[in-house]
Parts: structure tokens; sequence; C-alpha cells
């Protein structure tokens, strides 16, 4: 399985994850399935969630708002989440599933995980053998994972990314 992250959401999924670091961020990606890809146009997030260290939570009334609204775009639709996992103390965070976040996954759906930290060397934005993609922007460091259920099990999808211009050379 394969996940084409354009730059819009590339670029959301990163400011959301840097404007609340420390806390954990949570959106929606939306986009469309192939049969062996996940194509990712867009992401946003929850402006209202519940941020924590260790988690976060979206308000169902507030959700209930932007239904009627998604509904309307025909080409898009929820295709998962994204949400990061942040260095809190000298605990690094992973880009990889929590159990918590194993109990929410749904089949048919991508979920992407962000890895944010203390960035303690400077690392162009590239996409990595294990199907990850990562960098160094300022301050910060980012590890983006991206997850499905098929059959019983969870698996790792492989991420493309377009990068923005200036995010390959530093």
């Amino acid at each position: 399985m394969k996940v084409y992250l354009s730059e819009d959401a590339f670029m959301d999924i990163l400011l959301s994850s840097a404007e609340v670091y420390r806390r954990e961020c949570l959106g929606f990606l939306l986009g469309y399935r192939l049969e062996d890809r996940f194509i990712v146009e867009h992401a946003f997030s929850f402006q209202t969630a519940n941020r924590g260290h260790k988690g976060v939570a979206i308000h169902d009334k507030n959700h209930k708002k932007i239904e009627p609204i998604l509904e309307r775009f025909d080409r898009l639709q929820i295709i998962g989440d994204f949400h990061s996992h942040t260095q809190f103390g000298p605990t690094k965070g992973l880009s990889i599933p929590s159990q918590e976040d194993i109990a929410d996954m749904k089949h048919g759906h991508i979920y992407l995980i962000i890895a944010a930290n203390n960035n303690e060397k400077t690392m162009a934005w590239g996409e990595n053998r294990d199907g990850t993609i990562s960098g160094s922007v300022d301050a910060l460091f980012f590890k983006v994972s991206a997850y499905y259920l098929n059959a019983a099990s969870i698996k790792r999808a492989k991420i493309h990314c377009p990068f923005p211009p200036g995010f390959l050379s530093q």
C-alpha cells in the first residue's frame, strides 16, 4: 500500500504539529482511495480538540458541524486521520501507533503519525527506506509514518511526497 501526500496536505500536517508542539495535534485526511494507494489531497486539524502530552480527543458536537460541509465535496472523502506524538522531557515522540491508536483504527482508512521532537541535527527532508518521510525545520525534527489495517494486522504504508520548494535543500 502506498500513500501519496500532496504538498498542501504535507504543509497542513507539518504546521499543525509544530503549532501545538509538546501537545498532540489531530486532524482528518481528505482525499480518495484506489485499490493499492491512498491519495491525500488535504488535511485539516481540529482547532477545538482537547490536547495533552500523551493524547488528543475531538468534541463530537463540533465534528457534527463540519460533516454537512464535507458531504458537499463529491471527489474528496475522509480517508483517515493524522496526529502527532511529541517529545516530553527526554522521552522522544515516536511515529508508531500506540495501543489506543490501534484500537481506534478502521478498515479502509489511512493513519499518519507524526513524531515531533527537538532538533538535534539538521536533516534535509526526504523519503526514507522504511517508507517514512522525515526532516527538520528550525528547532524541530519530524518523522511521518503511515499505517492501515490489513485483515487483522497493522501494516505500514510507503509515503510519497513532493516536498515544497526549499524543503529538500536547507
